[in-house]
């Protein structure tokens, strides 16, 4: 267990109670520790006292001061550890120092905090995959990290499902001229970089904080997809056949996506599948990271949430949700695409058909018809895919319409060039999907607003499970390797 905080307040210092008077002094406290990480040898035993009580100084305590406090407690606490259960250990007591410090905090704004701690286990997760999972000393390992995994999901879940996300303060008070760049350097070695602290995020999402800076939701989001990736390589070390596997990885995932509501994770989610490839490759094999894409592409494309719908999403701007509907709109064209160049032509069409009577794309619709007097058989002419949509919207860019605000392409570039296949009518028409390779969509769950909880139902249902949770049954162990 982690020490209990030190009480440093006296008398002396009551007048930092003031938020004013607090504020002036975060600033020049945090130069303080900038400039003490140049010297050769940091000292920052004279700086803790000063961001303990600026930590203190506030109901709602700035993100700055609960940053920076966590990270001296935690240099001074925790020498740099060789042995891999140390390390654990380390990891678990800056989880409980995060979470204590960040209690009195807004829901956002406790997630965001445990970016450090996701790290850690992020190096001990690369560092076990690399050794032999099979010794006696990893499979220990892996039972720890996944223990505490399964405490770091438990504490998000906790976050996400009693607090309203969204109306936060920012994430970097724009008084005190710090970026979230420049803060993360406390939790850096001198030859590290801002994508050292946030090692499971592709660069177009690095460059999504850089651009959003002083977004404490997006930050939140960016940990909570970390913390989903990492369990989900974890999962993938569970020996099961192939097939299986894959359902209960997509199982597990929808039903997280469904458990967060979390619209800034949703997001992130849509700009990692949309590069080349997933933030994954030191953990996963190549063969392992395209069943993980397929695995989100049915996540993120084939399931309706209810928290995007607009009218549910209140604290979102409206351009906010254009920005979020257009890439949901170009990766389901591109996952479409994915699955016709690896001859999975079956699972194109149900993505397809999916889309077709989508609320993503009623909703595209809508917004068309509200700039400019649309037929629907006019519009019904253009084809219902993501390919034929994105086409008529380019044609209607080219005569002014900026539907979602600015082009398509200026957020993703598109190859629009090849044909659309054209499935048998036989095939269109069919409601059966083959069980082998891709999951139906009973298209009334829109209506209903339970389409997740009712999706995951029917799926169990479908592949005869049992009622047990899917993160129980992805992480039950071997009963022979517990008791080695």
């Amino acid at each position: 267990m982690v020490p209990a905080l030190i009480d440093y307040t006296d008398s002396s210092d009551r007048d930092i109670s003031n938020p004013q008077i607090s504020q002036n002094k975060l600033t020049p406290s945090i130069q303080s520790v900038v400039d003490e990480l140049h010297r050769e040898n940091p000292d920052f035993s004279h700086l803790i006292r000063n961001f303990y009580q600026l930590m203190q100084a506030r109901v709602d305590p700035p993100l700055e001061s609960i940053w920076i406090y966590t990270a001296l407690i935690f240099r001074s606490r925790n020498q740099p550890k060789d042995d891999v259960l140390d390390r654990i250990s380390a990891a678990k007591d800056l989880f409980q120092l995060v979470s204590a410090c960040s209690a009195p905090c807004s829901s956002s704004k406790s997630i965001a905090l445990l970016a450090p701690v996701v790290r850690l286990v992020y190096d001990v997760v690369v560092e076990s995959f690399n050794r032999d999972l099979a010794l006696k000393r990893e499979k220990k390992v892996m039972k720890e990290v996944k223990k505490l995994m399964g405490v770091i999901l438990g504490f998000i879940n906790v976050c996400c499902s009693t607090k309203e996300l969204g109306l936060e303060d920012p994430l970097i008070n724009s008084n005190s001229g710090w970026s979230f760049q420049c803060l993360s350097c406390v939790w850096l070695n001198r030859n590290e970089v801002v994508g050292n602290l946030l090692p499971l995020v592709s660069k177009d999402v690095l460059g999504g904080l850089s651009d959003r800076d002083g977004d404490v939701n997006y930050l939140a989001g960016v940990v909570i997809a970390e913390v989903f990736l990492l369990k989900l390589c974890l999962n993938c070390k569970a020996g099961t056949s192939r097939e299986e596997f894959e359902t209960e990885l997509r199982t597990w995932a929808i039903a997280s996506i469904t458990g967060f509501q979390n619209i800034y994770l949703f997001e992130v989610l849509l700009r990692m599948l949309l590069e080349k490839t997933l933030p994954v490759t030191s953990l996963l094999s190549l063969e392992d990271e395209v069943l993980l894409r397929k695995v989100l592409y049915d996540a993120t494309v084939l399931v309706e949430y209810s928290f995007l719908n607009s009218e549910k999403a209140i604290h979102i701007s409206a351009e906010h949700m254009k920005i979020i509907a257009m890439r949901r709109l170009i990766l389901a064209h591109e996952a479409v695409e994915y699955f016709r160049e690896h001859g999975d032509q079956r699972r194109s069409i149900s993505y397809t058909t999916a889309f077709s009577s989508s609320q993503l794309y009623s909703q595209i619709v809508k917004w068309v018809k509200n700039q400019i007097p649309v037929e629907d058989s006019s519009l019904k002419s253009k084809g219902n895919s993501p390919k034929a949509l994105i086409k008529w919207l380019l044609n209607l860019e080219r005569q002014g319409f900026l539907v979602f605000g600015d082009s398509i392409l200026k957020y993703h570039s598109l190859d629009i060039s090849k044909p659309d296949f054209k499935p048998p009518a036989s095939e269109l028409d069919s409601n059966e999907a083959d069980d082998d390779n891709i999951f139906y969509i009973d298209n009334k769950r829109r209506e209903e607003h339970t389409d997740d909880e009712k999706w995951k139902k029917e799926e169990k249902k479908r592949k005869g499970e049992n009622s047990e949770s899917d993160d129980d049954s992805l992480n039950s162990e071997n009963e022979d390797e517990d008791s080695e």
